[in-house]
């Protein structure tokens, strides 16, 4: 899968192992990269879901079209589809088996 990020200095931030550690502390960064490598190592979204470490899920309310995976309690990546257009199934759904690139939002507790 392709992994864009909403800005350059995320960008720069999460390619970089110190960056990373310095910014989120070191077992939050290992965290981080587990999930950034699998993003990457899977074909589409849907590839992700057999991953139940992962718990990738759609959000909702005020953060419908987001989705997130598990990082250390209670923060989580946050990511969207970056296809273009973004593939949906006939009821409206995002269709998970056609998103094959994403864009980090951020690291958020998404329940505080």
């Amino acid at each position: 899968m392709d992994i864009m990020f909403s800005n350059r200095k995320m960008e720069k931030t999460f390619n970089n192992q110190a960056r990373l550690v310095r910014e989120y502390g070191a077992r939050q960064a290992e965290r981080i990269r587990r999930r950034l490598d699998e993003l990457a190592a899977v074909d589409t979204l849907e590839d992700l879901r057999c991953l139940r470490q992962a718990r990738c899920h759609e959000l909702k309310g005020d953060r419908a079209g987001q989705l997130s995976v598990d990082l250390v309690d209670p923060y989580r990546l946050l990511f969207v589809p970056a296809n273009e257009p973004i593939p949906r199934k006939h009821d409206g759904g995002l269709d998970w088996s056609w998103v094959t690139a994403v864009q980090i939002v951020g690291v958020e507790d998404t329940h505080g």
